[in-house]
């Protein structure tokens, strides 16, 4: 890792980096040091004031709209369709539900297996289920964890209604366009994919065995994607530096591009333009634009002048931003994505920013930002950065 980085990487998840090139969604989770997470520099409206500028800060268009403190490290963090419920997946296995216009704490997930193996929840998605469907589909969330297991949660009863257990650490998760399945990745190259009401495996994607081709991932995958407007086709991407599509009814990929390095769930599709949105986890080319269709760079997204990060997460937020997190400045930062420009950021978090959600409602999107043992529900308003 990069030499002025003060990443560490837990025993726990066995994420030991051999050169400067890696980086972990994990990395700054260390139980032994701890910068103070005292949340000083807000008032009460959610401006900042300076008080030396030691803690975290706003910037720009960017206020304040809850504070959530917990007892473990955040690992990822998920608004359901309507945004009216947060979920957050903590460090020691336990899932908390939010009701996410006030803040308040609704249902905690946890049972036997995440008691005993206490190992991060890595990524969270709400089961898609259409209005006047079977009532059983209804308040499901799946969740996946560095232990293997992949639950399926009733989290309004707080019941586990299901377990998978994978044979590796997973660390990427997605929900297919239709609701019908979900595909899982981690720390070894093969993509697989479950039914959603059998919650059965069925399909494996992977490489060809043969080093010549690289028709799939060779090392830990962090990140998928569907295309919005294609039900079969996916993007991943991860520490191999590329990002390969597939077709989730064929083994193996069918394209690829290369150049982002991958080390969190930094990898996003605007249905609208067809472009994805990449982050890398580097000092330099971290914000990048790609066109779909070609698998060509459009762009790369300046970092900004003054605060330099290199990236965990990323999100396309509403038609016309574009939202980012990372270490060295531990910083979430919005962007305006016709000017390039910073809009808000909130700046010298206590650790580094792994994981970002945006509800998806209106033009101005709430936004989770997971740091520490804290998430901070924000909202962008409509003024310039200056």
């Amino acid at each position: 890792m990069s030499g002025d980085s003060a990443d560490v990487i837990p025993d726990y998840l066995h994420l030991h980096l051999k050169d400067d090139s890696q980086g972990d969604i994990a990395s700054e989770f260390s139980s032994i040091s701890r910068r103070s997470s005292t949340f000083t520099g807000f008032s009460s409206q959610g401006s900042y004031y300076k008080r030396g500028r030691t803690g975290p800060y706003l910037e720009g268009n960017l206020r304040l709209l809850e504070t959530i403190e917990f007892n473990s490290d955040v690992m990822c963090c998920r608004f359901n369709h309507d945004g009216s419920h947060l979920a957050v997946g903590l460090c020691d296995g336990t899932i908390k539900i939010f009701n996410a216009l006030s803040g308040q704490q609704l249902y905690t997930l946890s049972d036997e297996d995440t008691n005993k193996c206490r190992l991060p929840v890595t990524q969270i998605r709400f089961q898609p289920f259409a209005e006047g469907g079977k009532s059983e589909y209804t308040h499901i969330i799946i969740a996946t964890y560095a232990s293997g297991h992949i639950k399926f949660w009733h989290y309004t009863s707080g019941m586990c209604l299901s377990t998978i257990n994978e044979v590796r650490q997973i660390l990427a998760l997605t929900v297919n366009p239709e609701g019908t399945h979900i595909l899982t990745a981690g720390a070894e190259p093969q993509i697989n994919m479950y039914d959603l009401e059998t919650r059965k495996k069925v399909a494996t994607m992977e490489p060809s065995d043969g080093y010549d081709i690289m028709d799939g991932h060779r090392f830990r995958v962090f990140a998928l994607q569907y295309n919005p407007n294609h039900p079969h086709i996916f993007i991943s991407g991860g520490w191999d530096d590329t990002v390969q599509y597939w077709d989730d009814r064929k083994t193996h990929s069918v394209k690829k591009f290369t150049g982002p390095h991958l080390c969190g769930d930094a990898l996003d599709i605007d249905p609208i333009h067809n472009h994805i949105l990449t982050g890398s986890w580097r000092k330099s080319h971290v914000l990048q634009i790609w066109d779909f269709a070609s698998a060509v760079k459009i762009k790369d997204v300046p970092q900004d002048a003054l605060n330099h990060s290199q990236l965990y997460c990323a999100q396309w937020l509403g038609r016309d931003s574009i939202i980012c997190g990372g270490t060295n400045q531990n910083m979430a930062r919005i962007i305006d994505r016709g000017t390039l420009n910073t809009t808000g950021q909130l700046v010298d978090l206590p650790q580094g920013v792994y994981c970002i959600d945006n509800d998806r409602q209106g033009t101005t999107p709430k936004i989770a930002v997971g740091s520490n043992r804290f998430v901070y529900l924000l909202r962008a308003e409509k003024k310039q950065f200056s």
